[in-house]
């Protein structure tokens, strides 16, 4: 078996992979384009991918190619009716960066809500050398306990989201995209209710037709001037100059993203003229990258593809 890693810097070279060797031939390369990957592919049984696109471009003459598999939950870079056609296989991974993605959801909440930059720069600058008094509060912040947390998407992510929030004893209320969903337990109301109700809105939901552009500028307007917005879903969720606009307009107190609609940040993006760090904290797309999670989906996909080939599948 030859197992092909299409963009292998994605997962970071601090995991350890070796356990791919057991199962094949295994050749790693950091990154690949399309025309890349139409060449790299054409020995492979096995792709193993993050962001590379799947379709006849890319995996048109990998004759031996049995399965796809995606270091991801995400699928939309992959043609599935092409990869039906063929006969290909594919796999991705839920649920492996839960803890992670909630993790880095407080560590940005915390950022903006207790005025951390303002803070850090104060003492950083020697401004607390000689200070008149033990304390410093400038910059005013609230207690979490009795705020409003709406969430956007009550997947698995969501869900740890709110189970944190109501510890730190927030009123959790969400809004399902698809109108299907409902989680007993949890306050689901109307999207406009989520806007105008809550001190955080938080995005954990998927893109799709139901979230494309959803946060745009009628729904900033819609939200407490008071309120902080974080996006750690997919960025196209977000009209991102919209965004800056009522950021810049105090139509919201402060935003923090860790996807944008390119990525890498393209020179165009609007939220390059925000400056401001107590306004705006974008990461760069780090939520899911915990190492206890990349380990977590570099062992899963590691399984799948034993078990998709101890299964009966088609050896090379």
């Amino acid at each position: 078996m030859k197992i092909v890693f299409l963009d292998a810097k994605s997962i970071g070279e601090d995991i350890d992979l070796s356990a791919y060797d057991a199962l094949g031939e295994v050749i790693k390369y950091d990154f690949s384009t399309a025309e890349e990957a139409a060449v790299r592919s054409v020995d492979a049984d096995v792709l193993v991918l993050n962001k590379v696109e799947v379709n006849e471009k890319t995996i048109g003459n990998a004759s031996h190619l049995k399965l796809v598999c995606v270091t991801a939950t995400g699928t939309n870079n992959l043609d599935k009716a092409y990869l039906e056609k063929r006969g290909i296989a594919w796999r991705n991974v839920a649920g492996y960066s839960t803890e992670s993605v909630a993790q880095h959801t407080f560590a940005m909440l915390f950022y903006l809500l207790e005025k951390l930059p303002y803070y850090d720069r104060y003492v950083k600058d020697e401004k607390y050398i000689g200070d008149k008094m033990f304390t410093h509060f400038d910059k005013h912040f609230g207690e979490l306990a009795k705020m409003t947390w709406g969430i956007i998407g009550l997947g698995n992510i969501g869900r740890r989201v709110a189970d944190i929030a109501k510890a730190f004893g927030c009123r959790v209320i969400y809004y399902s995209t698809s109108g299907r969903n409902s989680q007993p337990g949890y306050e689901r109301v109307s999207f406009e209710e989520l806007l105008k109700e809550s001190d955080i809105v938080s995005v954990h939901a998927p893109l799709d037709e139901n979230t494309l552009d959803m946060m745009n500028k009628e729904a900033f307007h819609q939200m407490k001037k008071t309120a902080i917005f974080l996006n750690l879903g997919r960025g196209p969720i977000v009209v991102e100059e919209d965004l800056a606009e009522a950021l810049e307009q105090g139509e919201v107190a402060a935003a923090g993203l860790d996807v944008l609609r390119v990525e890498p940040m393209s020179p165009e993006n609007p939220l390059r003229r925000i400056k401001d760090s107590e306004k705006l904290l974008i990461t760069p797309h780090i939520a899911w990258a915990s190492v206890e999670a990349r380990t977590r989906l570099m062992e899963i996909i590691c399984g799948q593809i034993q078990e998709f080939f101890s299964n009966g599948s088609p050896e090379s």
